[in-house]
């Protein structure tokens, strides 16, 4: 469910499943939660970003009470968002510059 959840991102749809991740003020960043053989599998990826979809984190949910991510987990993903923004941030420089020619 994962991999399709991602492949319509990139279509410019939302799965479903996918919901936004709380913390992050707004559907720019996206979770989705699947249930595999007894474990549960969290991914979460950002659609801020025109032309690109970012997966920031993907990980077992082990805790087996409450749903809440961890506040490890939280400050991880804001990391990898701030570099997707700066990678982004490159690649449409180099696309302009690319335009350009």
């Amino acid at each position: 469910m994962m991999g399709f959840a991602l492949y319509q991102a990139q279509q410019g749809e939302k799965h479903v499943s996918a919901k936004p991740l709380k913390g992050f003020g707004g559907a720019g960043v996206l979770e989705i939660v699947e249930d595999d053989h007894g474990s549960t599998f969290r991914g979460v990826y950002s659609v801020k970003f025109a032309g690109a979809v970012y997966v920031l984190d993907a990980f077992r949910k082990k805790s087996k009470k409450g749903s809440k991510t961890p506040q490890r987990d939280i400050d991880r993903i804001k990391k990898r968002l701030k570099a997707a923004e700066e990678h982004h941030k490159k690649w449409r420089l180099s696309q302009q510059k690319q335009d350009e020619k």
